[in-house]
């Protein structure tokens, strides 16, 4: 089975308005190219001062989420809606939630980012997501007609073992929306994803933010897709806008039937 899937890039800021309406015209245009599957970035719906995150963040049913189910509705795709910042009841901090909607409108499955972004560059980047963030703590998959879709968030591709342990889970397609800092984006950013997508023989479709943001650093962009032999399917440039590439799940089984490294892994005791 062959499909179209698409990775939105966007430059989100804290004007959360604008950054629906962006979210919508990018995710229509996609659809209007073809793509059953759509993903949009890490914090689609807004980025702002972090002082300025409890006000914006958003229960399952607030309206960034009630947009994306309307839309995968309308036109009749699987999305998945990059990341909000989802309020925790009872809790000061929010989760970083990545969300996948049916072409029914219905969430079919929802993750919390498990690693969350501490990191000290000094005179370059400061960013500690704990601060305003807690982990999740569950590992997500769903099965579609479109194959098994799991879902991560951003710092999370560096840590294979939760991307194995998607792999044993089934996943087919492993999503990666994404705000990559610059530095470490230019460095890793290709290398991590085309490594991810080889160890496990899985499609990787990685929509990001780009550019100068609200922090006072850059973005490295770069939305990618790529498939299970490591090959960079579509990339996208420093600007917003759509990448789509096939998704072609006998490809896919040929590829891990030709080189079975999944059915020779000795060391499994993180099926778990």
């Amino acid at each position: 089975m062959t499909y179209l899937a698409a990775a939105i890039q966007m430059a989100a800021n804290s004007d959360k308005p604008a950054n629906l309406e962006r979210a919508e015209r990018l995710t229509r245009l996609a659809a209007a190219r073809g793509a059953n599957l759509v993903a949009l970035p890490e914090m689609f719906h807004w980025r702002g001062k972090r002082s300025e995150e409890a006000a914006a963040a958003e229960t399952l049913e607030g309206e960034s989420l009630a947009l994306m189910a309307r839309l995968a509705r309308e036109l009749q795709i699987h999305i998945v809606a990059g990341s909000i910042a989802e309020r925790a009841s009872g809790n000061e901090r929010n989760y970083n939630t990545s969300v996948l909607f049916a072409p029914n409108g219905s969430r079919a499955a929802v993750y919390r980012k498990i690693h969350l972004f501490d990191v000290d560059l000094p005179g370059r980047v400061t960013v500690r997501e704990s601060d305003m963030k807690m982990p999740g703590a569950e590992i997500v998959t769903a099965a579609t007609p479109h194959g098994n879709i799991g879902l991560s968030v951003c710092y999370d591709i560096r840590f294979p073992e939760l991307y194995r342990r998607l792999t044993w889970a089934g996943a087919q397609i492993i999503t990666l929306p994404s705000a990559f800092t610059f530095p470490t984006g230019e460095a890793h950013w290709e290398a991590l994803i085309r490594a991810r997508a080889i160890e496990n023989q899985v499609y990787m479709i990685a929509p990001a933010q780009f550019g100068p943001n609200v922090h006072g650093f850059s973005d490295y962009g770069n939305s990618m897709i790529v498939d299970p032999w490591g090959r960079v399917l579509a990339r996208a440039p420093d600007q917003e806008g759509v990448v789509v590439a096939p998704i072609d799940l006998e490809y896919q089984e040929r590829v891990r039937r030709e080189l079975p490294a999944l059915s020779h892994a000795r060391l499994r005791e993180d099926r778990g």
